[in-house]
């Protein structure tokens, strides 16, 4: 197999600790029965539209709060934050993308945008990757064909170069079709070894 020349990562989820275990944290704080959330937020019609909005930036994350804990009887306050407040750096996966440029390879993000404002999901990371494409500055968001054109503009290469990295399964036949090799993010030391082999390279502490 010949190897890829370059990664795209996703970031929540890839770069941090996953974010269904911090979600289920949170409503454990909050005294609601498991799965809650889901139902409200993830499984509504019309919250989808209003994060799909979110994600491209048409929308702001305090509107997005506010319809939030409509359907919730949360407070408003802050309320993504609140919700993803226990994600943490992935160490492993951030050091392999730092291993994976240290050997010449070009690493770039490709992230729905959660908004940045009051919460910023990326307050604390170091974002000097080769190309940094974040849904909202752009208009476009996963899955969307002009998500992935723009990172690969970026970088100047093909798809078929790339190997993408997402912890969101359903963004990754989208990308596998127009030519990236495609990596769910479930545990960290399979995405980990995966990528060394679609790399080429070894991209974990020895």
């Amino acid at each position: 197999m010949t190897p890829r020349k370059a990664l795209v990562l996703d970031f929540g989820g890839v770069l941090t600790t996953p974010l269904i275990p911090a979600a289920l944290a949170f409503e454990r704080r909050e005294g609601l029965a498991e799965g809650t959330l889901f139902r409200a937020l993830y499984a509504d019609a019309e919250m989808i539209r209003l994060t799909e909005e979110l994600e491209r930036g048409t929308l702001t994350q305090s509107r997005w709060n506010a319809e939030a804990a409509d359907r919730t009887g949360l407070a408003a306050d802050n309320l993504m934050g609140r919700l993803f407040a226990d994600l943490r750096p992935q160490p492993e996966l951030i050091g392999a993308a730092a291993a994976a440029r240290r050997a010449g390879v070009p690493v770039a993000l490709l992230t729905n945008s959660v908004g940045r404002a009051p919460w910023d999901l990326y307050a604390g990371y170091d974002l000097d990757f080769d190309a940094v494409v974040i849904s909202e500055d752009h208009g476009v968001r996963k899955p969307e064909e002009a998500a992935f054109a723009l990172v690969l503009d970026k970088l100047g290469l093909a798809a078929a170069d790339c190997v993408f990295v997402d912890d969101t399964a359903s963004y990754l036949p989208p990308a596998a079709a127009l030519g990236f090799a495609t990596v769910h993010a479930e545990e960290p030391g399979r995405t980990v070894a995966a990528l060394e082999r679609l790399l080429g390279l070894p991209l974990a502490p020895r």
